[in-house]
């Protein structure tokens, strides 16, 4: 039987030489692999998304808050004998946490009482109650911003700095209350509502009335 002649490729116009049919095949072969490789990548990609979507669905996720809830009445309890000053523990409504309370020093030394709180509509409010602050301490809490407006409180006034219209970085202070009674300097600050930073700053009635029976702030002049 009579051999075939050799096929004539197109492309060359001529039959291929040994050498250009190894090479085709060669070229043939690696396409393959690589789109073998390719497909199993793909393929790999889809069972990893699989697997992770049924773990997502799967197991079981607590969706309470994560935040940690400070029973700051008790923390009360030890910080007021570090205080010389009765320490503000304001009666709040069911809904109200607290995510810390501790005591904590500022400029110039300055120790002071404070609590975080978070409100049932989860905006922030901190107290701190600054004992024998000065003004470099209370400028800190506000964000060295100025004061806009006073109100009254129960009767008392607070000093209001509102600055949820400022382009300044005033961190979690937009709203901010502060007022003085005996040695004590208290701020009240957040993102919450004017609304609930009164309620705050309302629950401190009696804590500010208290102020009258601590004790003077010790002497540091020099001795006669």
């Amino acid at each position: 039987m009579a051999q075939k002649p050799p096929r004539v490729v197109a492309e060359l116009g001529r039959p291929e030489t040994l050498e250009e049919t190894t090479a085709r095949k060669a070229e043939q072969s690696r396409k393959y692999r690589a789109n073998k490789t390719i497909n199993n990548l793909w393929l790999s990609l889809i069972v990893c998304v699989a697997v992770v979507i049924v773990i997502v669905l799967l197991v079981p996720r607590n969706d309470t808050s994560q935040l940690q809830t400070i029973d700051y009445r008790s923390v009360a309890t030890s910080a007021q004998a570090a205080l010389p000053v009765p320490v503000a523990v304001p009666d709040l409504p069911t809904g109200w946490t607290s995510n810390a309370a501790e005591i904590r020093r500022g400029n110039d030394g300055v120790a002071y009482w404070y609590i975080g709180l978070v409100t049932p509509a989860t905006t922030f409010v901190a107290l701190a109650q600054g004992v024998d602050a000065n003004d470099s301490w209370l400028s800190d809490q506000v964000h060295d911003t100025a004061a806009s407006s006073t109100i009254l409180v129960d009767g008392i006034q607070w000093t209001v700095y509102d600055n949820r219209s400022t382009s300044q970085d005033v961190g979690n202070a937009e709203y901010a209350l502060t007022t003085t009674a005996g040695r004590s300097t208290y701020v009240l600050y957040g993102t919450a509502s004017d609304t609930d930073v009164e309620l705050v700053a309302a629950a401190l009635t009696t804590n500010i009335a208290a102020q009258s029976t601590a004790g003077p702030a010790p002497s540091t002049g020099a001795g006669s």
